[in-house]
C-alpha cells in the first residue's frame, strides 16, 4: 500500500499535470458542501488549501466545504485519484447557488496505468458477472446438514485472483437468515491432542450482498491468490442467525484450487 501511495504521489508531481488555469472550475460558496461522485472507489484525495476540509462518507463519494473558521481562500486545486483515473479541479470561493454535486465524468479523467496494482473493483465485478453467467457446475466439493446443501460449483483464476462460485439449497422449509460466511485455512484433520491453527481469509470482492434466502442462494467470492500445504483446507462456513443457528462447512483442498479454470478476459 505504501508503494502505491508513493507512486500516486509521484504522478501528482509529474510535469504532465495540467496547468491550474486549465482545470475545470468549481465554485465553493460559504456554508455549502459539494459532493464529488466517482464511478469507482476513491483511493487518494489532495486539497492544496488549508481553508477547506473534506471526507469520504462513501467509498465513491468525496465531499468538501470551507472550514468553519474560513471566510475565503486563494484558488486551490483538488486532486481525486480512483483505481484507474486521476481528476483535478480548480476550486474558487463564492458562486452562491451553484451545484451541490459534481459527477466525475470521462472529460475530467486521465487514465492511470500502474502495473502491479491488480484488477480494479470494476474489473473484479465484470469478471465475477462473467463467472456467474457461465453457470458451469462441476461440483468441486459439497456438503449437507440441517436441510441445507452447499456446493462449490467451480473455481476460476484471473491474474492474481481466485473466483469461487458457491451455491446453497434450502430444503428445510425454514427461512435461512445469514449471519456470516467465513473463509478460513484450517487443518485437514484435527485430533483432540492437536493445537488447531486457523487463519481467517477475507474476500477481496463479493458479487452480491445477501442477508437471507428461502430456497436458493448463489454468489461469487473473489480472493487474492493463496497457497497452503496439503494438510490444510480452505473452509467455507455458512452460519445462521439465532435462534436456529445452523452451520454448514465446505472444505476446499489446495488441489482443487490448482485445478481452477482460467477466465478468458
Amino acid at each position: 500500500m505504501k508503494t502505491l501511495l508513493f507512486m500516486l504521489l509521484a504522478i501528482l508531481m509529474a510535469p504532465a499535470l495540467y496547468a491550474q488555469d486549465k482545470l475545470p472550475l468549481i465554485c465553493l460558496p460559504l456554508n455549502q458542501t459539494i459532493h464529488f461522485l466517482s464511478p469507482e472507489p476513491i483511493r487518494f484525495v489532495d486539497i492544496s488549501s488549508k481553508g477547506m476540509v473534506g471526507d469520504l462518507p462513501l467509498k465513491n463519494v468525496f465531499r468538501i466545504k470551507m472550514r468553519d473558521s474560513t471566510v475565503s481562500f486563494q484558488d486551490a486545486v483538488l486532486t481525486i485519484i480512483g483505481e484507474t483515473f486521476i481528476a483535478q479541479y480548480r476550486i474558487e470561493p463564492g458562486g452562491a447557488g451553484g451545484p451541490s454535486e459534481v459527477e466525475i465524468g470521462p472529460a475530467d479523467m486521465r487514465p492511470l496505468d500502474i502495473s502491479g496494482v491488480g484488477f480494479s473493483v470494476n474489473d473484479l465485478k465484470r469478471l465475477a458477472l462473467q463467472v456467474f453467467a457461465e453457470n458451469r457446475k462441476h461440483r468441486v466439493t459439497s456438503a449437507s446438514a440441517f436441510g441445507i446443501t452447499g456446493k462449490v460449483n467451480q473455481a476460476y483464476t484471473a491474474g492474481d485472483y481466485i473466483f469461487l462460485d458457491l451455491s446453497y439449497r434450502n430444503d428445510s422449509n425454514i427461512f435461512f437468515d445469514i449471519e456470516d460466511i467465513r473463509f478460513r485455512i484450517d487443518d485437514k484433520k484435527v485430533t483432540k491432542a492437536s493445537n488447531v491453527q486457523s487463519v481467517e481469509v477475507e474476500p477481496a470482492f463479493v458479487l452480491f450482498e445477501a442477508h437471507s434466502f428461502a430456497t436458493r442462494y448463489r454468489n461469487i467470492f473473489v480472493f487474492k491468490k493463496i497457497s497452503f500445504p496439503g494438510n490444510k483446507v480452505l473452509s467455507v462456513e455458512l452460519s445462521e442467525k439465532q435462534p436456529s443457528g445452523r452451520v454448514l462447512t465446505l472444505n476446499i483442498s489446495y488441489k482443487d484450487i490448482l485445478r481452477a479454470d482460467i477466465i478468458s478476459n
